[in-house]
């Protein structure tokens, strides 16, 4: 059984000093630590040498193999349980709706993204292969293997999208159109639509249209970051990273131009410092722009140098998670929005009884991401757990319904009258649906992707 450990502490509530957000000056990171100069590009890999062998677990094997891109490609481990390729369960879910591929390289990523479990500084630490990422591990597996499996399940395939997630590499960019072809030679995108999640440092447009032409279906740019403050000193030079702010949006706006309107889009971590107005100007900008916006909770990830910071407050989450809905999919625009000195929102621009129809459908707490075959608020990438434990549910992967959904009017300081919620009572509620009848941080879950 493949599982998540219990967590210490769940996510607070709250953000520093009881306040319901996390504040500019609280979210600085840490600086990296100098890498010994044996254990730089995965040193300690290439001089041991191991061939690889089949599916490569993390910390199950005694020594990284020499795994790297096109040949192997790392997946999420709810996408691997689905596939069959690791035994597991998921909490309240099925299986992912997304395969999630990422690519690998001995070397690993070049990038030192203060969030990220994958970042550079971890050299010293741990070998590429074996470093968390959104909260799990992430086995490697052949390429060819998971070609060969999906394209056996053909119209069954439980997969309503595959994405390939590209990293900081001098090789990222060509390995990702051998991947993307080894795919679509085999598998119909009309079954299987692909996305990208680019790695704009080492792309120019040129690149963005090759993968069109292959068949990407959806091309998104991590910004990750909600300001250009704040990508500057988690992701640029405020430690030592080479990405810039300037070229994630040209090639953002390269393929506005060659995926066209709703086929492009961009990841924000919430919860890093920036404000509400921040975040919801910049999903207004991309909605203007013909793009979508996929929103991250921001959680202290192990291993990262802002794993010592808190995670999002939920209610500043739901804010913008709700906000973010409105602006997206029902024409309810930031504008028409109230914010206050701190930058929170203080009115949604609709009336009560329009955002309590909303509120309770539920889809706007869903994970968001790019769609699947449901609707085209329903995202495919539906990450399970990747922002949070399942005993404090950040996004949700499955819908959200009874306790759930009076837990998230809680967040909100929405609770109906006579339906307040009670601590704990979502995970033995008959009304929410296929739920594990065990304690609520037992582990039933695993992580998707970004």
């Amino acid at each position: 059984m493949t599982c998540l450990k219990p967590e210490a502490a769940a996510p607070s509530e709250t953000g520093p000093n009881g306040a319901d957000f996390n504040p500019f000056a609280v979210m600085q990171p840490r600086r990296p630590d100098a890498i010994p100069q044996d254990f730089r590009n995965g040193g300690r890999v290439k001089a041991a040498d191991v061939a690889p062998a089949g599916v490569y677990l993390p910390n199950n094997n005694k020594m990284t193999p020499a795994m790297r891109s096109p040949d192997y490609v790392q997946m999420s481990t709810a996408a691997a349980i689905t596939l069959g390729i690791m035994p597991g369960m998921l909490y309240r879910c099925a299986c992912t709706r997304c395969l999630n591929l990422l690519l690998t390289y001995p070397e690993g990523c070049r990038a030192n993204c203060a969030y990220c479990g994958l970042a550079r500084h971890r050299e010293a630490e741990r070998d590429y292969a074996d470093r968390n990422f959104i909260r799990v591990d992430w086995p490697a597996v052949p390429m060819a293997e998971i070609v060969e499996k999906v394209a056996a399940d053909g119209e069954d395939t439980p997969f309503h999208r595959m994405c390939i997630s590209m990293i900081t590499h001098p090789r990222s960019d060509d390995d990702t159109v051998t991947v993307l072809k080894q795919w679509t030679d085999r598998i119909d995108p009309a079954t299987v639509p692909v996305s990208i999640l680019s790695n704009p440092t080492t792309m120019q447009r040129v690149d963005v249209e090759t993968l069109k032409g292959l068949g990407a279906d959806i091309f998104t740019v991590a910004l990750d970051a909600a300001t250009p403050e704040i990508f500057d000193r988690t992701r640029g030079k405020g430690v030592d990273s080479p990405h810039s702010w300037k070229k994630y949006w040209d090639i953002l706006m390269d393929a506005r131009d060659i995926f066209g309107p709703q086929k492009f889009g961009a990841h924000i971590i919430v919860g890093m410092g920036e404000t509400e107005a921040d975040v919801l100007h910049l999903v207004q900008q991309l909605v203007d722009l013909g793009g979508h916006s996929h929103m991250f909770c921001f959680f202290p990830e192990k291993g990262s140098l802002m794993d010592h910071l808190p995670a999002t407050p939920r209610d500043q989450w739901r804010r913008v998670q709700l906000a973010r809905y409105l602006i997206d999919y029902c024409d309810v625009r930031v504008e028409r929005m109230a914010f206050d000195g701190e930058g929170r929102v203080t009115d949604f621009g609709l009336p009560q009884g329009e955002l309590d129809a909303i509120v309770d459908a539920g889809i706007a707490f869903r994970t968001s991401g790019c769609p699947g075959k449901f609707q085209e608020d329903i995202s495919a990438c539906d990450r399970p757990y990747g922002d949070s434990p399942p005993s404090n549910i950040a996004s949700y992967p499955f819908q959200p319904a009874g306790a759930d959904v009076r837990r998230i009017r809680h967040q909100l300081d929405m609770e109906k009258p006579g339906e307040a919620y009670e601590p704990g009572e979502e995970f033995d509620d008959p009304d929410d649906g296929p739920d594990d009848d065990a304690p609520q941080d037992r582990a039933a879950a695993a992580a998707g992707a970004p």
